[in-house]
């Protein structure tokens, strides 16, 4: 299987992929720690920070000596030169807050998976034309569930992730899925600033462990 069949068919396996940054290396070691115990096997690691090269690089290690079968991608690429600083480094995956055809082109010449942010359907469109697979609906939290809904009508072989308003909670998540996302991408609702700042990776391994099974559950209620 290619690299970019690989990573895809793991974020819909797992139907959720987390997504975070913190500018300490060691805390965002910890945190990848955490939620690979808790059985995610795929990471957004986001490029917002002056520290986010370096802090990749660092994971990337720990991801080949300590935590294997778990793919690092990469988020907030919004650019060419982003971008091909962070395949030169092994990111598995590379996700955008827009559709960027230059990235698009240097992405799948990587045979990686790219994953761009729409908003419009005329965005999507755009996708789709740039072979798009999976599409990050951002920001969910102004787009809704039934949005997906009518997207779906239109674009029957698209996958859907919505990212930003997915609450990490049993209701927030059904309603997602039962409009027909694939996946649901999750942020601070999942790892918290306040829970990064205390240290508190049991936490964010535990509230892991019971979203990943939410998903399992809705998933079964829903076929």
């Amino acid at each position: 299987m290619d690299k970019n069949k690989k990573a895809l068919n793991i974020i819909i396996e797992q139907g959720i992929l987390p997504l975070y940054f913190h500018p300490d290396a060691d805390v965002s070691a910890h945190v990848l720690k955490a939620m690979y115990t808790a059985g995610i096997r795929a990471v957004e690691y986001t490029n917002r920070g002056a520290e986010a090269l370096e802090n990749f690089l660092h994971l990337k290690k720990i991801t080949e000596t300590e935590l294997p079968g778990l793919l690092l991608g990469i988020g907030t690429i919004k650019n060419k030169v982003q971008a091909t600083e962070y395949i030169n480094v092994g990111a598995d995956f590379i996700i955008c807050p827009g559709v960027i055809e230059e990235v698009a082109a240097l992405v799948h010449k990587n045979d990686l998976l790219w994953v761009p942010g729409c908003m419009t359907t005329t965005e999507i469109i755009i996708a789709e034309e740039l072979d798009a697979k999976l599409i990050k609906l951002f920001p969910g939290s102004l787009l809704g569930p039934s949005y997906v809904t009518a997207l779906k009508e239109i674009f029957p072989d698209l996958l859907f992730m919505p990212t930003g308003g997915v609450d990490a909670n049993k209701k927030s998540i059904s309603e997602w899925f039962t409009a027909g996302v694939s996946a649901v991408g999750l942020g601070s609702k999942l790892i918290s600033k306040h829970l990064m700042a205390t240290k508190d990776y049991a936490s964010i391994q535990s509230l892991t462990t019971e979203i990943l099974q939410v998903v399992q559950s809705v998933r079964t209620t829903s076929r």
